[in-house]
């Protein structure tokens, strides 16, 4: 469906195996306590333990919110192992099943496997650069 500025919206029902979204930016810190109040102090952030949840409202379905993680990780943490970066992204995405077998078939370096919790299924890649990737399908 287009609107009146050409843009297409995708359909509800549509099952295509891709990224739909970004669920969390991850990053390396040298102390996460003072990282976290430093950003809630000068940028605002309303920070926990884990970081800080930013809502926002999906495009194509208004009365559905999605939420972006945003979150410092200790230095050096094995969670974002085996990439060698200081970063990580979670990407939310659509039918991650397919998904992962499309990128088993172009070669992609799939770390795990599905991890499926209450809250989403999860699974990790890794990128042409190293880069350590999360998806995150969520429930």
């Amino acid at each position: 469906m287009q609107d009146s500025n050409n843009i297409t919206h995708v359909t509800s029902n549509d099952k295509t195996p891709k990224v739909t979204g970004i669920g969390g930016v991850f990053f390396f810190s040298e102390n996460q306590k003072e990282t976290r109040e430093w950003y809630a102090k000068n940028l605002g952030f309303d920070v926990n333990e884990w970081g800080s949840t930013f809502e926002s409202r999906d495009f194509n379905n208004p009365d559905k919110i999605n939420a972006v993680q945003w979150s410092p990780f200790k230095k050096g943490d094995e969670y974002f192992s085996p990439s060698r970066k200081d970063f990580m992204i979670n990407y939310t995405v659509q039918n991650i099943e397919g998904l992962v077998n499309q990128l088993k078939e172009n070669g992609v370096t799939v770390l795990d496997e599905i991890a499926t919790y209450d809250y989403g299924k999860f699974v990790h890649i890794m990128d042409a650069e190293g880069n350590k990737i999360e998806l995150w399908e969520p429930i």
